[in-house]
């Protein structure tokens, strides 16, 4: 049986340093694989998103054409419907390594139009705003957690407000009792987030065991509930974020309407091909 060869990427998202930032793979497909096959490689891979992109053609408008791919996130565990920090990787692949030359590209992905517009040296990403409501906390968290959040609030994940920087530092929670909270209770997932210091108006962690990812370095998605919640809190629609994991990641970040805007560095740390 013939084997196939594949292009592959591994690139940190949201840092201009070498081993910060979120790595995440990218795989350049001509044509959609078996969803068993990107599985696979993803969990292969062992990173916390593998992103497979498919061209989809190019379109005219005001300004230099856009390019248009099909985009999918894979953790180790599964298929997952929103991913920042593998779409800006994305983005960084085909603008620095295959050739493309258009100021935006947009992704079609399973929560809607994506799109990635060069800025310079960094890359600014635009993700749907998922504003998060205030509720009851569940005590089951606080326990697998190991520190009462301040508040409890539902996004796009479960987000907990503690009272400073510190509380979100030291956290060292019971993830295989958070992986095991499914359903309404978030499905094993959690944003951890406190006020910031200095030039950093918050910081955040993102565990989700649930999804096959213990602890995400720098989670794009996560900052589509933790940007609109900050900028009601604090009366203004641009932020500096860091993620305060082993590897630590910064975003400078707007609220537009009803998009949040992230703006980060990429840097490419592997280029190679596999073989299936």
């Amino acid at each position: 049986m013939p084997r196939m060869q594949l292009e592959l990427f591994v690139v940190d998202a949201f840092t201009a340093k070498p081993f910060g930032g979120n790595p995440a793979a990218v795989c350049p497909l001509a044509r959609w694989l078996p969803e068993r096959t990107m599985q696979a490689i993803a969990a292969q891979n062992n990173l916390s998103e593998t992103a497979f992109l498919v061209r989809r053609g190019a379109r005219g408008g005001r300004g230099a054409p856009e390019a248009r791919y099909g985009l999918r996130w894979f953790t180790p565990a599964c298929e997952v419907p929103l991913c920042g920090h593998a779409t800006l990787a994305s983005a960084h692949v085909l603008f620095e390594h295959l050739g493309l030359r258009t100021r935006r590209v947009s992704f079609d992905t399973l929560s809607g139009e994506l799109a990635v517009v060069r800025r310079g040296r960094a890359l600014e990403l635009e993700l749907p705003a998922r504003p998060p409501e205030r509720v009851k906390l569940d005590p089951r968290f606080t326990r697998v957690l190991g520190r009462a959040p301040r508040e409890a609030w539902q996004g796009i994940y479960p987000l907990f407000v503690y009272a400073k920087e510190s509380d979100v530092r030291e956290l060292e929670p019971d993830l295989a009792a958070l992986g095991a909270l499914g359903g309404h209770l978030g499905g094993g997932v959690a944003i951890v987030t406190a006020p910031g210091t200095g030039r950093v108006d918050f910081v955040s962690r993102f565990f989700a065991p649930g999804k096959g990812v213990p602890e995400d370095p720098v989670t794009g998605s996560a900052h589509a509930t933790l940007v609109p919640y900050w900028a009601k809190r604090l009366g203004r629609t641009r932020l500096v974020a860091r993620q305060v994991s082993r590897r630590v990641g910064e975003l400078d970040c707007e609220l537009a309407a009803d998009r949040v805007l992230l703006v980060g560095r990429a840097r490419t740390y592997l280029v190679g091909r596999i073989t299936i």
